[in-house]
């Protein structure tokens, strides 16, 4: 054999060795199914019901027109307030 043709032989080689260890990086590829199953307790989160206090609460900075940072303080106050036994339409008027 020339040196050509074992180059080519060599070259052919490398390039199926090569095809069937990507072929073997597929097999992951199954563990990404699991995540899927493992993500079905994460939709229970978003679909886990609000309470009367934390949706009143939303209502009212939905109202005020509140975002961000400013709707999340609001909400954690209105909702502490509620809990602590103070009506939350009183939260409301405070400024």
């Amino acid at each position: 054999m020339t040196f050509t043709s074992r180059l080519a032989v060599v070259a052919l080689s490398s390039l199926l060795a090569t095809g069937t260890a990507f072929a073997q990086t597929a097999a992951p590829a199954a563990k990404t199914d699991a995540k899927t199953t493992t993500a079905a307790p994460a939709d229970k989160k978003v679909t886990k019901e609000r309470t009367a206090e934390s949706l009143e609460c939303s209502k009212q900075a939905d109202a005020k027109g509140l975002k961000g940072k400013e709707r999340k303080k609001f909400r954690r106050d209105c909702k502490k307030d509620a809990k602590a036994g103070t009506a939350a339409p009183a939260a409301a008027d405070k400024k």
